[in-house]
């Protein structure tokens, strides 16, 4: 039988002080002499007490804020606004938020200036902060300053984080281009300083060793137009290529104007596959096979477990990518 969480009057009855005492040494707030609150701190240490959050913000009148942090991977400005993924992070927190009447912030930082504010932003965390793209020394550098955080991206061990399978779901990528008669399957990836970018190349580079694929592959930006070069430089290396892997959607988009522009038709001579499942998967022409990341569920995930007020040090949640099938890979190649 599994045994209860304690609670503030649990405290205060073992400290021996009223509720109200408690409630304020927990909060921080004034109104309780120096040995009051050295008994209300033994008191929670010796209980393991992890107070609520979001009732410890509202009893402080502090804002009842979650930080969303988003640092740049060397992205052009106006990224924050052009990328699909930020606004269904946001897309997924806001009801959570709504329904406790709490509000959100959002903060672009770039990656050069990123380490002051990040500490600035640390020490003003009410009920807790999503970091939506940063690096695993960034991320681990703010969780050594504030503990209510959670990561959506592959991180550091000690960060809370949920974390979507982007190795199997690049595998399963490129295992269905094979299925579909694909032998010249080339990969464009992210930039190297992301760790989802990272561990899709992994997935990729799985897939091609176990399939006996050459290993053919471009790097670039998380944009469209990043995706456009990339291809071009396939294409003028590797005209024979007949399929492409592509490790976001709006990338995705890019390549098949690249293609088209070179062309070639999408899907009858080049498959394209993406990854995200997002609005640039569905607004391409040809509509984008893809893998569905759920960034959505992992955001609204994040959330709740900062509103719990109990967020442990290297919390995982696992989130699967499907594939979604669409126009831009076609049926079984013949012979």
């Amino acid at each position: 039988m599994s045994r209860s969480k304690p609670t503030i009057d649990d405290v205060a009855r073992v400290a021996g002080v009223s509720r109200a005492t408690a409630s304020r040494v927990i909060n921080n707030a004034p109104g309780a002499s120096g040995p009051l609150r050295v008994r209300v701190q033994e008191a929670v240490a010796r209980l393991g007490y992890r107070p609520n959050e979001a009732a410890r913000a509202l009893a402080s009148g502090r804002p009842r804020v979650v930080d969303v942090i988003a640092v740049s991977c060397d992205l052009p400005g106006g990224w924050l606004g052009s990328n699909p993924y930020y606004g269904r992070v946001l897309a997924g927190m806001m009801p959570l938020l709504e329904g406790v009447g709490a509000q959100l912030r959002v903060h672009a930082l770039t990656h050069e200036s990123a380490a002051g504010a990040l500490d600035e932003l640390a020490a003003n965390v009410t009920l807790g902060a999503v970091l939506s793209d940063i690096t695993p020394t960034l991320a681990a550098r703010f969780h050594r300053r504030c503990r209510r955080v959670v990561s959506l991206v592959p991180t550091a061990a000690t960060v809370p984080a949920m974390v979507a399978d982007n190795i199997g779901g690049a595998y399963a990528a490129v295992t269905h281009l094979h299925r579909l008669g694909r032998r010249r399957i080339a990969a464009i990836h992210g930039p190297l300083i992301s760790t989802c970018a990272a561990d899709r190349r992994i997935g990729h580079l799985r897939a091609a060793q176990q399939l006996g694929l050459a290993e053919v592959s471009a790097d670039a930006a998380f944009t469209r137009e990043g995706g456009y070069r990339a291809a071009q430089r396939l294409l003028e290396q590797h005209p024979d290529l007949d399929a492409v892997f592509v490790a976001c959607d709006l990338m995705a988009a890019g390549v098949v104007q690249a293609l088209t522009a070179g062309g070639r038709r999408v899907p009858e001579d080049v498959n394209v596959i993406g990854f995200d499942d997002s609005v640039a998967a569905v607004c391409a022409n040809p509509p984008l096979t893809t893998m569905r990341l759920p960034v959505e569920e992992m955001a609204a995930a994040a959330v709740r477990l900062l509103l719990s007020g109990d967020v442990p040090p290297g919390h995982r949640e696992l989130f699967p990518a499907e594939l979604v099938v669409r126009q831009s890979t076609g049926s079984p190649t013949v012979g």
